[in-house]
């Protein structure tokens, strides 16, 4: 099990190194000044596991000495997240904390024992599932263990009665839409971290879906939660809704493991879709397309996918196609009458053809004038959409400093905070490549999902990112949130109390210190030490 996992989680790493087509690589030249110069890697390393003896033997006990794992390649393995500073530690560039065991418990009553164990013997727990955090979410504390919840696999329940289906907290996305097939039936939660991220870690991190407009966020189809505390396990969630005072399933709902380990998850399911369509559009210019999301979501008839690029995103794609084929893509649109092309991705996933017909030909009326570019570009997008890790890897390796980051606000203010962050990233980063999208749509507002891409700074990379992330989210403060989907984990947490303000800090330590009065879980993740 560690040695599959270990592969799953780290295989950029081991496997042949990704390419950029020379095309792709001579257009990132040109537009940022990319040099073959580039910071020098070597192997990360592990210092000696200073797990007491006394944990070992109390771990074991509980697990099986199987699943107590302290040698170098299980806890390198588990070390940090997917972030571009995260994947600089594993190249050997800038800081990082290794955890001094790795636990696999096999169940739930097994995470509470464990739980329980490290509570006494004053470890840190670090919960991990897909180790697809990017917010530094899964980073290792000072003594502390790893719980990695990869044993805890099982689809445990199917109600198709009520359309409800309980999962343990490690079963992997992939897995469990194959699970749920057999049923034929779909939870529709596809984020970019869909090939490695968990269940639990959707339900911990509130994650959303690049279907979000269809099928809702994660927490929209979170109808309960078991969680391991310090003090002992909880459950929420009885009925579909309930006025039995607030509703403390969204204690846990985002908590990060800070609060507890969830071991379980109640999910909202849905029939297999048996007609998917994608299309692709170009709308003139990042104002008008805005507009158009606005409209397509105050009207009620957004498409289940909804995806909107900005001028350099677009430009980006239009790129990476090359040769003759984007020339003729960008002349076409010229005479077309788009100078600023936006590339506009909408997607249907439905049960039949007359749903189709109804629901696309409302969208489709609010997007006269622009350019259809049909289903060619929509299911490429679709068929693509998870290449961003393995596209990150390439700019990676050619020695390129490249990074995402979200927020959302209100339509109101959604130009201003697409204007204050794109300037605070170009102004700390010079000469770089800034593209921004909308995936996420609402009535009154809108996410907002930027990628930077900029030579790598040689005398410090580490350095030069954070500055970056840091100028972009003082320009958030006051304007949207810290964080739409991405989660607080420890670089969001110092821009936390701007948000919710220092009552509502207090509100979230209170609730930690009556679940978890040791602070032994997930320590530094959510509320700032």
């Amino acid at each position: 099990m560690a040695n599959r996992t270990d592969q799953l989680l780290r295989s950029a790493w081991t496997a042949e190194p990704p390419q950029l087509p020379p095309h792709a690589l001579r257009w990132l030249r040109q537009e940022t000044g990319l040099t073959d110069s580039w910071t020098p890697t070597r192997a990360m390393t592990a210092p000696p596991s200073e797990l007491p003896e006394k944990a070992h033997e109390v771990l074991t006990a509980i697990v099986g000495a199987e699943h107590v794992l302290t040698d170098e390649q299980s806890r390198l393995g588990r070390t940090g997240g997917l972030s571009y500073l995260d994947l600089l530690a594993h190249k050997g560039i800038g800081d990082v904390s290794v955890p001094d065991a790795v636990v696999l418990p096999a169940d739930p009553a097994e995470v509470a024992a464990v739980v329980k164990a490290c509570a006494e013997l004053g470890l840190s727990i670090v919960p991990f599932g897909g180790g697809t955090s990017v917010v530094g979410g899964v980073k290792a504390a000072e003594r502390s263990v790893v719980l990695d919840l990869a044993r805890l696999d099982r689809l445990v329940l199917v109600d198709e009665v009520s359309r409800l289906a309980v999962f343990q907290a490690g079963v992997r996305a992939p897995d469990a839409e194959k699970a749920l097939a057999e049923y034929g039936l779909t939870l529709g939660h596809v984020p970019q971290s869909f090939e490695r991220a968990t269940i639990g870690g959707f339900a911990a991190t509130r994650s959303a879906g690049q279907a979000s407009s269809g099928y809702g966020r994660f927490e929209d189809m979170v109808e309960g939660v078991c969680v391991a505390t310090a003090r002992g396990e909880v459950r929420f969630g009885v009925a579909p809704a309930s006025a039995a005072g607030p509703d403390l399933r969204h204690l846990m709902i985002g908590s990060e493991g800070a609060f507890g380990v969830i071991t379980e998850v109640t999910v909202r399911v849905r029939p297999l879709p048996t007609i998917r369509r994608y299309e692709g559009f170009v709308v003139d210019g990042w104002d008008r397309g805005a507009d158009v999301v606005r409209k397509l979501a105050q009207d009620r008839v957004l498409a289940d996918v909804t995806r909107l690029s900005d001028v350099d995103e677009t430009n980006m794609s239009f790129a990476l196609t090359g040769g003759l084929k984007a020339a003729g893509l960008r002349a076409y649109l010229k005479a077309r009458g788009i100078n600023e092309p936006c590339m506009l991705i909408v997607g249907w996933e439905v049960q039949d053809r007359h749903e189709l017909a109804m629901r696309r030909a409302a969208t489709l009326r609010r997007l006269r004038g622009s350019v259809r570019l049909g289903r060619v570009l929509g299911e490429a997008w679709r068929h693509g959409r998870f290449n961003g890790p393995r596209q990150r890897d390439a700019l990676m390796n050619a020695g390129v400093c490249v990074e995402t980051l979200e927020t959302a606000t209100h339509w109101s203010q959604l130009n201003e905070l697409y204007a204050k962050v794109r300037l605070a990233l170009t102004d700390s980063l010079g000469r770089a490549i800034v593209m921004c999208h909308i995936s996420h749509a609402y009535e009154t507002g809108a996410s907002l999902y930027f990628t930077v891409i900029a030579p790598r700074s040689i005398d410090d990379p580490a350095g030069q990112w954070k500055r970056a992330k840091a100028a972009a989210c003082e320009a958030i403060a006051g304007l949207g949130t810290i964080s739409h989907h991405h989660a607080v984990g420890v670089d969001h947490a110092p821009y936390l109390p701007a948000e919710i303000g220092d009552l509502g800090v207090e509100v979230l330590a209170a609730v930690k210190k009556t679940l978890d009065p040791s602070g032994i879980l997930n320590p530094g993740k959510l509320i700032a030490p």
